[in-house]
């Protein structure tokens, strides 16, 4: 288990935090019994995801918001294209 573990954490990220935030951040981690490391990594995963997720979100005026149902209520029969971009996995899991 040991080599799966040092495979999965091959890369350093280093931080620098005043003496409230590293006490608030290892309360936390304690609480839930967990190490600083894997509570930090957690939370920044769960906000980096967030971020990127709500890059999704645009605005439609009245007759582009109609198209856009219209083509979401008759998709295409077959589209090789689009069925290899939705097996892709998201950048964030590569």
């Amino acid at each position: 288990m040991g080599s799966v573990v040092a495979e999965l954490r091959a890369t350093n990220i280093n931080l620098r935090a005043n003496l409230r935030q590293k006490t608030l951040i290892d309360s936390a981690a304690e609480v839930l019994g967990r190490n600083r490391t894997d509570f930090m990594l957690d939370a920044a995963c769960r906000e980096a995801e967030a971020i990127l997720l709500d890059r999704c979100y645009f605005r439609l005026g009245k007759e582009e918001f109609q198209r856009f149902n219209d083509m979401l209520d008759n998709p295409p029969k077959s589209n090789p294209k689009l069925a290899k971009l939705l097996a892709r996995k998201p950048s964030w899991e590569e």
